[in-house]
């Protein structure tokens, strides 16, 4: 099967993945972010009331949840259809 012809077979699974990974990254920042300030809601950058401080730290550890989930469920979605398939997407 030629490359681009699996790039867009592969691209609904990818999107869904993303939708998936979105969503766990999403639940993990909320309970980290819990852990960290012992409050239920990040700071919004919009939010006069909060310190830079506070919303660079929420920020850097929302990027980095959010980066290693998308990368752990893209390469798990990447593996299961290698093994499905017996070739690598994209």
């Amino acid at each position: 099967m030629k490359r681009k012809k699996k790039k867009l077979l592969y691209r609904p699974v990818g999107l869904a993945l993303g939708a998936l990974s979105g969503a766990i990254a999403s639940a993990a920042f909320k309970q980290a972010w819990k852990m960290v300030s012992d409050e239920d809601d990040a700071p919004d950058p919009g939010d006069e009331d909060r310190r830079l401080a506070e919303i660079l730290l929420a920020a850097a550890i929302q990027g980095v949840i959010f980066s290693v989930v998308r990368a752990a469920v893209d390469r798990g979605g990447a593996v299961v259809v290698r093994r499905m398939t017996g070739s690598w997407p994209g």
